[in-house]
């Protein structure tokens, strides 16, 4: 993950934050620049669920508080700059007994490696049933923006497991029982004079929202300015529902081996088209996700809210009392109305900044470039002022794009107004106001690259992503 030195300004900030975790009992294992500019990893180190979360909500805080000391600024936002990666959470997540053992971890005899790949056939069924759920729990108004682009997990959510753990699912599908195993293998450095290094089998895909990576699961698909605990309250219901069902089922059997070998074995069928190995950013994939497979491809957080209101869903957490029914059209509510008013307040944002800033610098800029030509025409009729001209022709074509796109913006805002209903309002901004948003961007992107970085009234990409030292 090294892309260059850390700046050192940053590198005080990176141990200004370390030592005030330290003191609040926060543990972080590692920081590195990451791959877009002036984007850094912190790592804490594994907790139990409960006190990660709390210790993760404290962390942002420090975050922003240190930055601040240092005259910077943290941006929490899931995809600030277009074209450019984003920032998430990923959520490494595994299961382990009150003594300390990992139950997603490999064993040297048979009946350790059974229980292994019991409890890992169990997380692959909660993730395949309630992909949905999950979904839901990690869905924003900025987060939407993330999924899918610059090395972020695509909207499809599925599980990588690898071409080793793969092999060892097909062989329990076809005969009941898994005989081998495909080896590591050897990467293949490419310099002669390094030795061959054995390869990590579960290879860890990238692109794979749900990875098993070792000894846990990595969920890839929180955002960065996203709370970890809905993330995981659905994730650990959903698990314990179907441990519960495995095991409701093994305590009425006769032979309790031969019963888990074929429960395996089933649960493996009903739910194996949710593994998927390759690149989930080809169209191929989300073709054959949701024309052949069957998986939910809920790209938009108005798509995906509504899934906690789902009657499956709602019956698996009342079952555990994880919440009352109430409670989860309470958090229904209150998720789609976070959406509603944060996408409200960009679109009031973006139609303000259009219509008092860009506008007026751009028609400005235009206004000198005509008085420019019109002095050198002065000077020297025969002076073509070919440039000048075909700019000015340019902007003001850009302008009277830029002025129609925040008419149509302010109308469809004002026609959103008028909904009552939370549910209604997300559809009609997913519907409506997102696309206008679009065009107003487009047309404001082009009248930046057009105008004179002098007279464009906003920090340039390049400012912002390059201004550390």
């Amino acid at each position: 993950h090294y892309f260059g030195a850390i700046p050192t300004r940053v590198m005080a900030f990176m141990k200004d934050l370390e030592y005030e975790c330290l003191k609040l009992g926060i543990p972080v294992k590692t920081r590195h620049n990451e791959v877009a500019p002036n984007q850094f990893e912190l790592a804490p180190v594994y907790e139990e669920a409960n006190l990660a979360n709390d210790h993760n909500q404290l962390l942002m805080t420090i975050m922003d508080k240190i930055a601040r000391r240092h005259q910077f600024r943290v941006l929490l936002h899931e995809k600030p700059f277009k074209g450019i990666n984003g920032s998430g959470k990923h959520n490494n997540w595994s299961l382990g007994t009150d003594t300390g053992v990992n139950l997603f971890g490999t064993g040297k005899t048979a009946s350790e490696n059974l229980q292994f790949i019991t409890f890992l056939v169990n997380a692959v069924s909660a993730v395949y049933k309630y992909n949905g759920l999950l979904k839901a729990s990690i869905m924003s108004a900025t987060n939407a923006h993330r999924l899918g682009a610059n090395e972020a997990p695509p909207a499809i959510v599925s599980v990588f497991l690898g071409e080793q753990l793969e092999d060892v699912i097909d062989q329990l599908v076809s005969t009941g029982e898994a005989t081998h195993s495909i080896k590591g293998g050897k990467l293949k450095t490419g310099v002669r004079t390094l030795p061959q290094l054995a390869r990590d089998a579960t290879d860890r895909n990238r692109t794979s929202p749900f990875a098993f990576t070792g000894n846990k699961f990595e969920f890839r698909m929180l955002g960065s300015s996203n709370s970890i605990a809905c993330a995981n309250i659905m994730l650990n219901a959903a698990v314990a529902q179907s441990l519960k069902l495995y095991a409701d089922e093994l305590e009425r059997a006769e032979d309790f081996n031969t019963a888990l070998h074929e429960l395996i074995k089933r649960t493996i069928k009903a739910h194996k088209r949710i593994i998927f190995n390759g690149n989930g950013y080809d169209d191929a994939w989300i073709r054959e996700a949701v024309e052949e497979r069957g998986l939910l491809n809920l790209r938009t957080t108005p798509d995906a809210i509504p899934e906690l209101l789902k009657k499956k869903n709602i019956e698996m957490l009342t079952a555990h009392k994880v919440y009352t029914e109430t409670e989860l059209r309470s958090r229904y509510e209150i998720m789609l109305e976070n959406y509603c008013k944060t996408v409200c307040i960009e679109a009031q944002t973006m139609s303000d900044m259009a219509r008092k800033q860009i506008l007026p610098a751009v028609a400005r800029y235009a206004a000198d470039v005509a008085r420019d030509a019109a002095g050198k025409k002065a000077l020297d009729a025969g002076i073509s002022c070919g440039y000048e001209t075909k700019l000015v022709k340019k902007l003001a074509a850009v302008t009277e794009r830029i002025d129609t796109r925040v008419d149509a913006l302010d109308s469809v805002t004002a026609r959103l107004k008028t909904l009552s209903d939370v549910t209604e309002e997300a559809d009609f901004i997913r519907d409506e106001l997102l696309s206008r948003m679009t065009e107003l961007r487009a047309a404001a992107d082009e009248a930046e690259i057009l105008t004179a970085e002098s007279c464009w009234p906003f920090p340039t990409y390049g400012d912002l992503l390059f201004s550390v030292k």
